[in-house]
């Protein structure tokens, strides 16, 4: 485990790579995150037309095994993992026993009896303990072992196939390979997920290797890129970050769009499932993007109003090149309707604001897909 020395931040394994390479840095939540390369619109470019990646350090990472390893996930967790199959990604939330959400995570499925699961707070470990009573489950947090690598963008598959002898147009969205392959000479885990409304891939190497394995992928045309660049991407493409779009215990999965990943249909059993049942047909508001007049940036957090009413919170705003200003929001559900104008106030002033679809880059999601 590496951890902060005197309150310092923790920084990556490819913190001194991405200094070499004209890194910024800044602290957010107890490490480093790498801002930007010097060109945040270049950046955010090589995602949209090009291949970019960026350090997903911090993503906290666990391996659960055991005979009861997906029982006890399954426990926690909202997404059907019933017929999950070996090789396969599953999206869903972490709540409480009222419904409200604590995370929300990846779960990958390496055999029946080993699992990884990626959530973005530490809370995980003991909320699996909790509900995993009279259950043979262990659990280990690899976070600092499995640095992780999202090579996002159209061309992230072409690039990454001169590196590899794997069949990457074989590979289908969300699913991954259940043993290391080699790109570039490095062994690695290798995933069709991301964070970005477009085709990519993560790639995990061991600690050791990861600087070796960015530098291969630098040389190879995959365009280092910081979160400033990430951060445009994922609000035009919908996706929540935790803390930004929601505070732990503050919100049900409904209210950030995950209703698909809430499986009050199923027979499966969770923590949680009886109140989201109840809120399932009518769920009080709805996840949307707001498009804004001017340009100005709101504060994040900031309130939508109609008239002298408060109708929803724009939970993260953005300066987006193919949209303007844009955000997405929390909206009372009878007013989460495109096309209805509403206000955001922005300092001491209000700004109109359009209701858009969520994924107002690619509502179909067919990039990711492609």
């Amino acid at each position: 485990m590496v951890e902060p020395t005197d309150g310092e931040p923790i920084r990556s394994v490819l913190y001194d790579v991405q200094a070499r390479q004209g890194g910024a840095f800044e602290d957010f939540g107890g490490w480093v995150w790498t801002v930007d390369l010097g060109d945040t619109p270049g950046e955010y470019e090589a995602i949209r037309s090009g291949a970019a990646m960026w350090d997903v350090y911090a993503l906290v990472k666990w391996e659960v095994v055991g005979p009861d390893a997906g029982e006890a996930i399954q426990r926690v967790f909202t997404n059907d993992l019933s017929n999950q199959v070996v090789g396969q990604v599953r999206y869903g939330a972490f709540c409480d026993g009222s419904g409200a959400l604590l995370d929300e995570g990846t779960v990958f499925k390496v055999t029946d009896e080993h699992y990884f699961v990626f959530t973005n707070g530490h809370e995980f470990s003991d909320h699996l303990t909790d509900w995993s009573t009279g259950l043979s489950v262990a659990i280990a947090d690899l976070t600092h072992e499995m640095p992780l690598v999202s090579v996002q963008g159209p061309r992230s598959r072409e690039i990454l196939q001169t590196l590899t002898d794997v069949d990457l147009a074989g590979l289908r969205y969300f699913r991954f390979l259940p043993q290391r392959v080699d790109v570039a000479g490095v062994p690695v885990w290798l995933s069709r997920t991301g964070f970005s409304g477009e085709l990519g891939f993560e790639l995990i190497p061991s600690r050791g290797d990861a600087e070796r394995l960015w530098v291969a992928l630098t040389d190879a045309g995959v365009r280092p890129i910081g979160s400033n660049a990430v951060e445009i991407a994922r609000i035009e493409a919908g996706l929540i970050i935790y803390t930004f779009d929601y505070d732990p215990g503050q919100r049900t999965p409904y209210d950030l769009g995950l209703d698909r990943m809430v499986a009050t249909g199923s027979g499966v059993v969770f923590l949680g499932k009886e109140p989201l049942a109840a809120l399932a047909a009518a769920p009080p508001n709805r996840f949307k993007t707001l498009r804004l007049g001017g340009h100005e940036l709101p504060e994040y957090g900031a309130d939508v109003r109609r008239g002298d009413q408060v109708v929803g919170t724009l939970t993260s705003p953005t300066d987006s090149p193919r949209f303007g200003v844009i955000g997405l929001a929390v909206l009372s559900t009878d007013l989460a309707v495109d096309g209805t104008t509403l206000e955001v106030v922005v300092g001491d002033q209000r700004v109109p604001a359009t209701v858009a679809e969520l994924s107002i880059y690619d509502p179909t999601k067919a990039r990711p897909r492609s």
